[in-house]
């Protein structure tokens, strides 16, 4: 009985590999991962994306190198401002609605915060990119 126990103990101290999702190739910043783009391997003890529908669709942040595990940071939505872009302001609380004209200072996609400087008063504010990439001010 304690060879079986024993055995058991061992067997569940053992990691068990998990499917990740990795890049079957190198994909560059910036660009839009597709399903051809992917592959699931057998990583032990790597925390990663176990589906490869969670990841097709976004954009790369950073460089992916085949083999290794695809992390949360590394991707996000596909950019819809990019930097030095005219984009439009929006303030609304109540019934104000405030407009205005200002300058990306970064590159960001849909529902991603981002920092614009007004172009009337030089003051930068930070705003969440919309769906029509209108970016509304907190």
């Amino acid at each position: 009985m304690r060879s079986v126990i024993a055995l058991l103990s061992a067997l569940l101290a053992t990691p068990v590999p998990a499917d990740i999702v990795v890049p079957a190739h190198t994909i560059r910043p910036q660009s839009v991962i597709a399903p051809g783009d992917l592959a699931l391997r057998a990583l032990p003890g790597v925390e990663g994306f176990d589906s490869v529908d969670d990841v097709i669709g976004l954009e790369a942040r950073v460089a992916l190198y085949p083999g290794r595990a695809i992390r949360p940071r590394d991707v996000g939505p596909p950019a819809m401002v990019e930097r030095n872009q005219l984009v439009l302001l929006v303030f609304s609380r109540g019934g104000l609605e405030i407009r205005a004209e200002g300058r990306a200072l970064d590159r960001a996609g849909r529902g991603e915060m981002i920092k614009v400087m007004n172009t009337a008063s030089r003051n930068i504010v930070m705003g969440v990119v919309r769906p029509d990439g209108t970016v509304l001010v907190q």
